[in-house]
Order: structure tokens, then C-alpha cells, then sequence
């Protein structure tokens, strides 16, 4: 088989098998991709083949997304904290010893967490719409989320519901993105998205509620950065609802060298500016993760 053609697999960690995708020579640099809310390694899915002649590119789905299997919700805590339980196991299971790191949205809280219990295993950090700082965060949009934090109602909670409906993940895809670019949006990766919310709601409004551990760890994964000063290369659609570009430039406060390129696009840049996005990460890792 072609090492840049993408396998599909799967590893038995327990109460969880997790699926990913992997593409690359297994002998070569690795780069860890982590996705965000609501999708899955789908997103990734023409990222993978563009990196793969040089470097071993693996996506996971996180548990409650994707095609991983685990435990129902009330059996299985869906947080945070366990999300990144789950892709320490994953990475030791794979005997990863050394990775880049590729976060995006609910991929940075967890990949964060990975990278401040072990940063001699990070290579360089590649944040891609991937907040670590309070700067950025759309309060418009994060106030109904802050509601439940501080008073988790059920009235809070029904009121983020309409975060998962298929009309909000179509903005979440569509949202400043220009109308030259909207025809580059996978109509594919929207239904993708719904299909995986309309799965579980309730699972999805867990990880809403525990959210605000994130924003708590903050300073935790600012002193990680500050004090192991990882190459961090910053990639972000510059239009999007929920982080906006000063989350992006908030990294060279802790890593003044950080590389920080904003694209006129929304939330999943990936989608409307993935070859210019891929021309950026294989330049910065053919330099920094050498």
C-alpha cells in the first residue's frame, strides 16, 4: 500500500476502541490532529494525503463523535478531562513518543491538556482556531454557555439547545466566509456534523456545561507555553462566531515567536483555504519540527 494512501483503524483502549485515520510512513515524524465540535477526523480528510509524503499524520475521533466507540453517557463521563484521559491512552498506545500537535476548537482543550501533563513529547503546536487565551472568545455568542456555567438550569441547558440544530452547524460552516468562497464549503462535512450531533443532544450539552474547565486551565496551558516555548504556528479564519483573530494573536505573549497567518474565512478554514493552510504547516514544519 501507497504510505500516503489514508488506512482506516481502530485501537482497543479499554471501555473505549478509538477510531482514526493514518496516512504516511510509520518510520517518519508524526503530526497529531485533533478535531473540534461537532465533527470528526472527516475534517481532516483532504489534510491527511497533502501532509503524508513526509510525515505520519494521524486523526482520531474523540469519544461521543465520529466513529469511536464508548460507553454510553451516564456510564461514561463525557468531559473534558476525560476526552484527554482517553488521548493520553491513545498516544501511549501507539507508542507516540514524539508528535506535532494539530488542535482545533474542542482539539485544543484537549490537546492543551496533553501537551502541559507532557511537553517533552511535543514537537511544535499548530492551533488552528484553537483558543488558549480568554482574548478572542465571542462573548455574543458564549453567553448563553456562561448562563449554564454559572447556574446549570435546565432552563440554561434548553437554552443551548439551538446550538444543535442543523441551521447553526450550516452557520457554523458559513459564517464569514466570503460569498466567493461559500461554493467551497463540502456540503458533506455539514450533514457529517449534524449527523453526529443528532446522535446524542444530550452528550453534546455535557461537554457545553464542562466547557468552563477550559477557560479555568488557561493560565495553566499559558505557563506551559511560556515556560517550554514550543513552536507554535497559529492558522485561523479570521470571521469566525466564537474565536475571534486576537485568540490567535494572544500566542506570542507566551511564544513571542509564534507564526500567526489569519484568512479571511469562518470557523472551519480548512474547508474554503486548505492548500494555502497546507502550504504554511509544511513550510513551518520543514523548519521547526525538523
Amino acid at each position: 500500500m501507497h504510505a500516503s494512501a489514508v488506512r482506516y483503524r481502530t485501537v482497543d483502549l479499554g471501555e473505549v476502541e478509538m477510531f482514526y485515520r493514518e496516512a504516511g510512513d510509520s518510520a517518519a515524524p508524526v503530526v497529531l490532529l485533533l478535531h473540534g465540535f461537532p465533527t470528526s477526523s472527516h475534517m481532516f480528510r483532504d489534510l491527511i494525503p497533502r501532509l503524508a509524503d513526509r510525515w505520519r499524520v494521524i486523526a482520531p475521533d474523540l469519544p461521543g463523535f465520529g466513529f469511536t466507540k464508548a460507553p454510553a453517557r451516564g456510564v461514561y463521563d463525557y468531559s473534558f478531562d476525560n476526552l484527554h484521559r482517553v488521548i493520553e491512552a491513545f498516544v501511549d498506545a501507539l507508542a507516540l513518543e514524539r508528535f506535532v500537535l494539530y488542535v482545533f476548537d474542542y482539539g485544543a482543550p484537549v490537546g492543551f491538556r496533553l501537551a502541559a501533563a507532557n511537553p517533552g513529547r511535543v514537537r511544535a503546536l499548530i492551533t488552528q482556531n484553537g483558543n488558549a487565551y480568554e482574548e478572542g472568545l465571542r462573548e455574543d455568542t458564549l453567553t448563553p454557555m456562561r448562563a449554564y456555567w454559572e447556574h446549570p438550569t435546565a432552563e440554561n441547558r434548553d437554552a443551548l439547545r439551538p446550538f444543535l440544530t442543523l441551521e447553526t452547524t450550516r452557520f457554523q460552516y458559513t459564517h464569514g466566509v466570503p460569498p466567493e468562497k461559500l461554493e467551497l464549503v463540502s456540503p458533506d462535512a455539514i450533514e457529517h456534523a449534524q449527523a453526529i450531533l443528532d446522535r446524542n443532544p444530550e452528550l453534546q450539552l455535557d461537554l457545553f456545561g464542562d466547557y468552563k474547565s477550559n477557560v479555568a486551565l488557561y493560565p495553566r496551558w499559558q505557563e506551559y507555553l511560556r515556560q517550554s516555548r514550543p513552536p507554535v504556528l497559529a492558522v485561523w479564519g479570521d470571521g469566525d462566531p466564537f474565536f475571534g483573530p486576537a485568540g490567535a494573536h494572544a500566542f506570542r505573549k507566551d511564544v513571542p515567536d509564534a507564526e500567526v497567518h489569519l484568512f479571511e474565512t469562518g470557523h472551519f478554514a480548512l474547508e474554503t483555504d486548505g492548500p494555502a493552510i497546507t502550504a504554511l504547516i509544511r513550510d513551518f514544519l520543514a523548519r521547526k519540527a525538523r
